[in-house]
């Protein structure tokens, strides 16, 4: 028998390579939430930030256990939403495949292009009932311009403001032929391997859903050798930089979102056979 959860947060953040916690929470709890999909990646850590209610789950689970490709993305999305979570902010670690995109800079893509292929479980309808959700335009609007918006006071922070996140299966990295097709051909900006499918299960569940996407190095296009030590190195820059842009995120979200600025929370309208 599934146990509704004895705690509800009307903030979901989800944590990607190397944001494996936020310190500023107070008053924190932790909840091992029970889904019908399984165990989602780890417990889900509530506490407050501003007075506003906020769900942690780190993506891969502490101590980055979990590969990409193996994630639990339904019991994720599943469990965020029966703590009452209709905001999910994902930050997530990408490879960039534009010049202008250097390591240490962060993007907030508008769009998406899906290169997995068929061992993640994409949808929470099954059969019996039937949705296409539109995947037009992926993201919420309204959530990416707060996310814009609070981005403007921390110092030092380059973010682009829209770009095309290509999701591959992983978790191997490209070859140099795909990293150069994804750039050439397909327009692609930046790469990484988990976007899908826990942005269209955001959808499904009619959560408003954005991506901060952290890049950590140039993929192999860019025939720019890098180390380890420099990976570990700029992701833990980038840690910092999203521990401090998320207050000023929670700061700005209002109680509800606002639905003349995204169709996040009415998704299902329009889908349902």
């Amino acid at each position: 028998m599934l146990v509704k959860p004895p705690v509800q947060a009307e903030i979901a953040i989800i944590g990607g390579s190397g944001l494996y916690n936020i310190p500023e929470l107070k008053n924190v709890n932790e909840y091992k939430v029970y889904t019908p999909y399984g165990e989602p990646s780890d417990k889900v850590v509530v506490g407050e930030l501003d007075g506003r209610k906020i769900a942690f789950l780190p993506r891969h689970g502490r101590g980055h256990r979990i590969p990409p490709h193996r994630i639990n993305y339904r019991a994720n999305i599943w469990a965020l939403k029966a703590l009452g979570a209709s905001w999910v902010i994902s930050f997530a670690a990408v490879g960039s495949l534009r010049e202008e995109m250097r390591p240490g800079d962060f993007v907030v893509p508008d769009q998406f292009i899906d290169m997995t292929k068929g061992i993640r479980d994409f949808t929470f309808f099954e059969g019996g009932t039937v949705a296409h959700v539109s995947m037009a335009d992926p993201f919420c609007e309204h959530l990416r311009r707060v996310i814009l918006e609070a981005a403007k006071e921390v110092a030092g922070l380059r973010v682009h403001p829209k770009g095309t996140y290509i999701c591959i299966e992983g978790p191997r990295f490209s070859t140099r032929a795909e990293s150069r097709l994804w750039r050439d051909v397909f327009g692609a900006d930046i790469i990484g391997m988990t976007l899908v499918p826990e942005v269209n299960l955001a959808c499904e569940a009619q959560m408003c859903y954005a991506t901060v996407a952290m890049v950590t190095d140039y993929d192999v296009w860019a025939e720019r050798p890098v180390t380890a030590e420099e990976v570990v190195r700029v992701m833990e820059e980038n840690t910092v930089k999203a521990r401090s842009l998320i207050p000023l995120i929670v700061r700005r979200l209002p109680d509800k979102p606002d639905e003349r600025m995204c169709s996040c929370c009415r998704s299902l309208e329009t889908a349902l056979i």
